[in-house]
């Protein structure tokens, strides 16, 4: 037979609760005014997987120190003060300089400090010694002058009095600046030659452009950019167009970062890109095709647009080759900039079409318009618009020549001038035309080189050719690709 007794409390012979059960709460002990004595060889306070917890509030002894410290995170110091044994403070000097005094020190005391605004720099902290006792053995202040640092002092003996343990001069806080990186195979994120606080990103095919951390200046997250599509082809057969620049777009946000921009800049907020923690997709488009002789002229190919955020640059029209009608020229295409239009199609005495650039049209303008063909007893082809310039028209009468493509535009976005965006030359009966500055594909002659490919990365287009020693037409130049350039402050 099993005996229960049940009780609420124990109390002593004055009548005072030494154990009592309230709820689910038992409580040892008779009053916050009376010492606890638990005596015994051992003595286990908790059970095994539970947890002891000193009240808050309540202070430990004799359990001795660990070798670190309380922080004082609820006071933070702005004026002089006397550190405890065992604490550890933030010490704001924002407000101009203040001393910490040393406790009376005895073996292994222990007081840490650290730079709260990290303005020790500015405003040194002070580290003044109790009466004669020492710092390091020197009887002396110590002042603490490094931005960010933070220290840790033990009390060893009389002769050395505080040693200092720990000492980190390093300065680690979340980066406020703008932090980006890059993907895609040949694609580059480098600091500027030119300025310390920048960095370009520069993509000569896809990729990504990953912002994992926005600036917390919010104008530094606007940022410049350059922005090139693929040039255009050249048109094939006999004295056809010269293949149109890529669309060129660019941006810049003054006065966060005035570098050099081109004549086609557009500074912010005009088409402004503000970017934020996230990836970025990148299109570099490439050069059109230039067209290939099959019996008569044949048209070159467009060349594909470049793309990052909000900013698209159209792909350069092609060079004219194939008359839509006859009697009217073989017309380029429109497109960042215009293709030149070709002779096949065209009569003794007739001129051909200009192809429009900046198309589909944005401001400032992307591109321009390609030049005409001329058919005035000799004959020439219109050169490929450029960033800068408009395709120069055929000139004639005899002897006549092609135009010259269209001068491109300089830029230092990447912290030396370049000059991108050349237009595609034409081709005549009289000797080859130049391709545009940036790029452009210089135009061949009758029975002369063929029509020379745009510049990879720099958008221009392909240069247009003349007959070849056979009387067959020659294939004209391709485009060349385009380019993406991104930069930013990273500090």
């Amino acid at each position: 037979m099993t005996s229960t007794i049940k009780v609420n409390k124990h109390q002593n012979a004055c009548g005072t609760n030494i154990i009592q059960r309230c709820g689910t709460t038992t409580t040892i002990g008779s009053g916050a005014s009376n010492t606890l004595v638990m005596d015994g060889s051992a003595v286990t306070i908790g059970r095994c997987g539970g947890t002891v917890a000193l009240a808050s509030g309540a202070s430990q002894t004799g359990f001795g120190r660990t070798g670190t410290v309380d922080w004082q995170t609820g006071s933070i110091k702005t004026a002089t003060f006397t550190a405890a044994n065992g604490e550890g403070y933030f010490a704001n000097t924002s407000g101009g300089a203040f001393t910490m005094n040393l406790p009376a020190g005895t073996a292994g005391n222990i007081v840490s400090v650290v730079d709260y605004t990290n303005t020790f720099q500015t405003n040194g902290l002070t580290i003044a010694p109790n009466g004669s006792q020492k710092i390091g053995g020197i009887a002396a202040s110590n002042i603490l002058s490094t931005e960010g640092q933070s220290v840790t002092f033990v009390y060893v003996d009389d002769t050395e009095g505080w040693k200092n343990i720990q000492d980190s001069t390093s300065n680690i806080t979340g980066n406020p600046n703008l932090v980006a990186s890059v993907t895609g195979a040949c694609n580059t994120l480098v600091t500027a030659p030119c300025c310390a606080n920048v960095k370009i990103a520069t993509f000569t095919g896809p990729g990504s452009f990953i912002v994992s951390n926005a600036s917390q200046i919010a104008a530094n997250n606007t940022i410049g950019y350059m922005v090139i599509a693929g040039g255009g082809g050249a048109g094939a057969g006999d004295r056809n167009g010269g293949g149109g620049a890529g669309g060129f777009r660019e941006g810049r946000n003054v006065p966060i970062d005035n570098f050099t921009a081109s004549p086609l800049v557009a500074n912010a907020p005009t088409n402004a890109v503000t970017v934020t923690a996230q990836t970025y997709p990148i299109t570099v488009g490439g050069g059109g095709a230039g067209g290939v002789y099959a019996c008569g002229g044949v048209n070159g190919v467009n060349g594909s647009p470049s793309t990052f955020d909000t900013i698209t640059s159209a792909g350069g029209g092609y060079g004219g080759g194939d008359p839509s009608n006859p009697g009217t020229g073989a017309s380029g295409n429109s497109g960042g900039s215009g293709g030149g239009g070709g002779i096949f199609g065209l009569s003794n005495g007739q001129t051909g079409p200009n192809a429009a650039g900046n198309t589909p049209p944005v401001s400032p303008s992307q591109g321009n318009q390609g030049g005409s063909s001329q058919y005035i007893t000799n004959a020439g082809s219109g050169g490929g618009g450029g960033a800068g310039a408009a395709g120069q028209n055929a000139i004639g009468p005899a002897p006549g020549r092609g135009g010259d493509g269209g001068a491109g535009v300089s830029s230092s976005i990447t912290g030396s001038s370049v000059t991108r965006g050349g237009g595609g030359g034409g081709a005549g009966d009289n000797g080859p035309r130049s391709g545009g500055s940036g790029g452009g594909g210089a135009g061949g002659t009758n029975c002369g080189p063929a029509g020379v490919s745009g510049t990879t990365n720099l958008g221009g287009g392909g240069g247009s050719s003349g007959l070849n020693t056979s009387f067959n037409g020659a294939a004209g130049g391709a485009g060349g690709s385009g380019i993406v350039i991104i930069r930013y402050k990273f500090q």
